[in-house]
């Protein structure tokens, strides 16, 4: 009984220690045991279906997934997470209003609300607002910082908690990037990239670096084929710096890597591709944030490849966007899991690192 009573004390204690804290992304990094013993908590608190959900990223928005599909697939408890494209902030408030009222009444666990705020790209996806200089207009820290900061009250407001952005891609002459990159300087672009990441997280939303490995300075468009590093990845040394300055989450790019004995890709696009996701990103880079795909649904580079989600998965990806089906992407997981007790290890770290960062965003009591 003593025991009994000692054990309850110490989880009270626990709980009371996580609720008295203030939670700061910043802190994300730092192992804390009450942090830890709370996501195990709500961990084991889902069985494997809806633990694996919290890697789905689906889509609202004018151009993504009919509303109706998207407020179902919250019933279902089938996605941790969506991605709002073009649409005003009134009617992504709206829906976001509708999504948590859902969640409230099931008791399932808060989704992860994310936007392409870039700020070349913030006022299609926010219609309505006042227009922001393209992001290869910004030229020093102090606007990176002032721009990052219009830019999050906007997203506050309305509910986003993650920002996939900034672009640290070098050269505002790719097919894809244009005008979205902060030039074709790496240090210039190291330094804005690091000044919007700062500001960002210290205002409570997640950015999100991409696309890595490097989009800039290949030729081609993702979205319409296959794009080709040729040789050596020239733009890996922006990363280093950024995930020293403690970026919370890095977008892999599908761009596929040739002609490199070290970092090739065997064919498949590196967010599908293990030997760059967990071999360089995660092992020899050493970053423990949140990795999440491009897009899996719309661009070419990828939708041609049988079962991307599950490939992108397996090599090492936390969160899978935008899957063509969300359903049978979790189905496929939850099948392999069955069939390798590794992979469904990983697949667990993947998990508790998103219940991990909505604890620490205050989605979580």
């Amino acid at each position: 009984m003593i025991k009994l009573i000692l054990k309850v004390l110490f989880i009270v204690n626990i709980c009371l220690t996580v609720n008295a804290q203030s939670h700061k992304l910043q802190d994300f990094y730092n192992y804390d045991p009450a942090i830890e013993h709370r996501v195990d908590e709500i961990f084991h608190s889902l069985n494997d279906t809806t633990r694996v959900a919290q890697m789905i990223v689906t889509s609202a928005g004018e151009l993504g997934k009919p509303e109706n599909v998207v407020l179902q697939l919250a019933r279902e408890h089938k996605i941790g997470g969506i991605v709002f494209l073009k649409g005003t902030k009134e009617n992504h408030k709206r829906m976001i209003d509708s999504l948590n009222a859902i969640n409230n009444t099931r008791n399932h666990l808060p989704l992860l609300y994310s936007i392409d705020a870039e700020p070349s790209l913030f006022n299609g996806r926010l219609q309505g607002t006042n227009p922001l200089m393209n992001t290869i207009d910004i030229k020093t820290v102090k606007q990176s910082d002032s721009i990052a900061k219009i830019i999050n009250n906007h997203l506050l407001e309305v509910g986003f908690r993650q920002n996939f952005a900034p672009v640290a891609d070098i050269s505002p002459q790719n097919e894809a990037i244009k005008n979205r990159s902060f030039g074709n300087d790496k240090e210039k672009v190291i330094a804005l990239s690091k000044q919007f990441i700062q500001t960002t997280q210290e205002q409570g939303i997640i950015a999100t670096a991409k696309h890595f490995p490097g989009h800039g300075l290949v030729k081609g468009d993702t979205h319409k084929k296959s794009v080709y590093i040729d040789g050596t990845l020239q733009e890996l040394d922006v990363y280093p710096p950024l995930i020293e300055a403690g970026v919370l989450s890095i977008m892999m790019a599908h761009i596929t890597i040739v002609n490199n004995a070290t970092y090739t890709t065997n064919g498949l696009p590196a967010s599908c591709s293990r030997n760059i996701v967990t071999g360089l990103l995660k092992n020899q880079l050493g970053f423990k944030g949140l990795i999440i795909t491009d897009a899996l649904n719309i661009m070419k580079a990828v939708t041609i490849i049988d079962n991307a989600p599950l490939l992108a998965s397996k090599a090492g990806n936390d969160m899978l966007l935008m899957p063509i089906d969300e359903t049978e992407a979790i189905h496929s997981i939850l099948a392999e899991m069955e069939k390798d007790s590794i992979y469904k290890q990983q697949v667990y770290q993947s998990i508790k690192k998103i219940i991990r960062l909505k604890l620490f965003l205050g989605l979580i009591e």
